[in-house]
């Protein structure tokens, strides 16, 4: 009884042809004994009315190829949704036409799908001898074929497998949105004769030529209509389609392609595999010649013909031979002369100042004054003078932490171009969000590397933007001495550089005009949705060159040259310069001539007092007072 109903899928896409002229079987009924056959049919809402309206004429059209009859087929009909309802029991009809009539009367549910509750009621009521089904005793086949659109809705696994331990065998077939994990769950075994699902209508006549096939035993290969492109082989009650030497079968098992043993990868053929079917051969690309075993290729040496008129080298290509100049020399236009070159002139150097070449090479060279860095390339501006930096970074929520990677990034960049050293150039780095912190201050680290370690191990703090805050910890504490900031008597120049996103959400126009008060000189470097009105605010003038914009933060890099004429001192202490000591002779002497100047002036005040001379001792400013005279009595 199994091989009757052995591809239920077939009988299920014919519904989806056009009416019962498709739906019908070639030749007369078979006749297959007693079956006890239940159809449970899914009526739930998201069954569309044209499919409901297929699925009702494929179950009038599969009637039509029954032998049904008391002693001979028995059929019944239920559908569910939320609930079930019995379309017509078991022993309701002898007669077909009745059938039909209460299947064309039948109206959808159209509710939920509780597929388990119909599999419970196929079991207990509609496989019932009270509902016409025939006793145990009298070992007539049972099977339900559960018809489903979509995923079950309460459990079916369960009362699906008692279903089959009373014997009843189970199809499930499932249409289009159908769940495939459901449906193995309610199939008997095996499930690749039990479980279908109809994803194309385009085999519709093909499986209906398999049901007749099961049905009737009929051999599908000389009956035609199979479809097969090359080969049909017979199975009981079914076919399938073979293909001839070289081809395979294509995904719609009917049609046959040949097989591209060149795709396969196992051909050895250096350059290119032409495929024939079943087998393939080797072919060079131009200018190669293909080698006795008949997969390698063999350059065309153009050049041993020995006419190429080449003044150097001569290079064989596929287009025949190429002249070739040594190292350091350029092709003339004839083709075949060489010239030595300019190597500063034909390679792109990137030397900053100059480039000077030097036979096969070249090396790059800086103004007076400055000195080539370890690239060989650029040249140090920084060395100029020394500078005292802090860095304000904001680290709010609105910049994000990649982002702020970024920035970190940003900043190393910047220390990449100081001479960073405790006489030279000295970095401290502060964070701010709702609150101010000191990441490290200006006299902490006393080398670039050590710098650029630190800032990548900086945490992002998040939160809230108070840039006035900020401007206000610098002011008062990053630049003090006790931070790492050299005495102002020292003149080494005091540099803030302040990043930010966004608009501050505190004030800061007072802290930023006594940043400028107190000597600082200041930039901003504004990202994305920076104020311009802020950023002119913090800088210092002339703010086209003090203040930077860029639109996001992955294209700050192109703010760093500006950056770097900005911040380095074209004047002041000069690299490689002792800084003086106030104390000494020579900070005396400036001392009082500036005194003096002031006094010739007529100044009503008292000269400006370096704080560093404040710091030397009474008996300190005697003996170098007294050295200054000797040695003036000495010139004169």
């Amino acid at each position: 009884m199994r091989g009757l109903l052995c591809s239920p899928l077939p009988m299920l896409l014919l519904l989806l042809q056009p009416w019962e002229s498709q739906l019908q079987f070639a030749g007369p009924r078979c006749r297959t004994g007693p079956l006890d056959l239940v159809f449970v049919i899914d009526s739930s809402r998201s069954v569309r009315p044209f499919e409901f309206e297929t699925m009702r004429q494929f179950l009038v059209g599969l009637l039509r190829g029954l032998d049904v009859g008391p002693n001979a087929t028995r059929v019944g009909v239920i559908q569910y949704s939320s609930q079930v309802q019995s379309v017509f029991r078991l022993g309701a009809f002898s007669r077909r036409e009745d059938m039909e009539r209460a299947i064309r009367a039948l109206v959808p549910l159209a509710q939920g799908t509780m597929t388990g509750l119909a599999i419970q009621y196929a079991m207990n009521v509609a496989f019932s001898v009270a509902e016409g089904a025939r006793p145990p005793e009298a070992r007539v086949p049972r099977i339900a074929v559960i018809v489903t659109d979509g995923r079950p809705q309460d459990r079916v696994a369960e009362v699906a497998a008692q279903a089959r331990a009373r014997g009843i065998e189970i199809y499930a077939v499932g249409v289009q949105r159908a769940d495939v994990g459901s449906l193995r769950a309610m199939a008997s075994p095996p499930l690749d004769e039990h479980v279908f699902l109809v994803e194309s209508f385009d085999l519709i006549q093909e499986f209906g030529l398999q049901f007749q096939g099961r049905l009737c035993g009929k051999d599908l290969c000389v009956e035609g209509g199979h479809g097969c492109q090359h080969q049909c082989v017979s199975a009981p009650g079914t076919f399938h389609c073979a293909c001839n030497p070289g081809y395979q079968l294509a995904a719609d098992n009917k049609s046959c392609l040949a097989i591209d043993l060149c795709a396969e990868g196992t051909h050895g053929c250096e350059h290119h595999c032409i495929s024939s079917p079943g087998s393939y051969s080797c072919r060079c690309r131009a200018g190669f010649v293909l080698q006795r075993d008949q997969r390698s290729c063999r350059a065309i040496d153009h050049c041993s013909f020995g006419n190429h008129s080449c003044q150097h080298e001569c290079v064989s290509t596929f287009r025949g031979p190429r002249c070739h100049c040594r190292e350091g020399h350029d092709l003339l236009p004839d083709g075949r002369s060489c010239q030595a070159r300019d190597l500063c002139n034909g390679v792109d150097h990137g030397c900053e100042f100059q480039c000077v070449s030097e036979g096969l090479s070249y090396r790059c060279l800086c103004p007076e004054g400055q000195q080539l860095q370890a690239d060989g390339k650029s040249c140090n501006r920084c060395r100029e003078g020394h500078v005292d930096l802090v860095l304000l970074v904001d680290g709010s929520k609105s910049v994000r932490p990649q982002n702020f990677e970024l920035v970190k990034r940003f900043v190393n960049q910047i220390v990449d171009f100081l001479d960073v050293s405790p006489e030279g150039t000295r970095v401290g780095l502060v964070q701010f969000s709702s609150r101010v912190r000191t990441e490290f201050p200006l006299g902490r680290y006393g080398t670039a590397a050590e710098v650029k370690q630190a800032v990548l191990a900086v945490e992002y703090m998040e939160r809230g933007t108070m840039t006035g805050l900020a401007l206000r910890h610098m002011v008062e504490h990053s630049f003090s001495e006790a931070q790492g900031a050299r005495p102002r008597a020292l003149n080494v120049p005091r540099v803030g550089l302040v990043f930010t996103d966004g608009r501050s959400q505190d004030d800061i126009s007072v802290w930023a005009a006594r940043a400028k008060e107190e000597g600082i000189v200041m930039y901003a470097v504004g990202v994305g949705k920076a104020v311009e009105e802020e950023l002119r605010q913090i800088a210092s003038e002339p703010a086209e060159l003090h203040v930077s914009y860029s639109p996001d933060f992955g294209s700050m890099t192109h703010l760093l040259e500006n950056l770097r004429g900005s911040i380095c001192p074209e004047e002041g202490i000069g690299a490689g310069t002792e800084l003086r000591s106030p104390c000494e002779c020579e900070s005396l002497v400036e001392f009082q001539g500036r005194t003096l100047g002031a006094l010739e002036k007529g100044g009503d005040g008292t000269p400006e007092t370096p704080i560093g001379f404040l710091n030397c001792s009474l008996a300190q400013l005697a003996a170098r007072l007294e050295d200054l005279e000797n040695q003036l009595a000495s010139q004169k």
